[in-house]
């Protein structure tokens, strides 16, 4: 009787580890996403400002300019770079809350 009880008790906390570790906090994982995403484009966009020669801003990232067409405000420039973060910030952020979402529903069904 005393092992049918352990083994219970065995599957039980089993049964709640796998509950318990198996689940992602979806907001704390769209905020690390969006982080990276923000500092990301902020970061890459300020090392093409530092290394861009005097003269040359008009060539400076033209495929980093490209992104003005889907984040408003967004240019090769400082001002777009704190523009760039925020929009970075956004995007990534949107995407890492869905990643953590549609795991814990995939969870939530293997676990039923």
């Amino acid at each position: 009787m005393n092992e049918q009880n352990a083994t219970d008790d065995s599957a039980a906390l089993q049964h709640q580890v796998n509950r318990a570790v198996a689940r992602l906090k979806a907001a704390v994982l769209g905020l690390v996403f969006g982080l990276v995403g923000g500092i990301g484009l902020f970061a890459m966009t300020a090392i093409l400002l530092i290394e861009a020669e005097p003269g040359s801003e008009a060539y400076t990232g033209q495929n980093l300019r490209l992104l003005n067409n889907y984040f408003i405000g967004y240019d090769v420039t400082w001002g777009g770079a704190v523009i760039g973060f925020f929009w970075g910030f956004a995007a990534a952020g949107f995407v890492g809350w869905a990643i953590g979402m549609v795991y814990n529903r995939i969870v939530g069904i293997r676990t039923r």
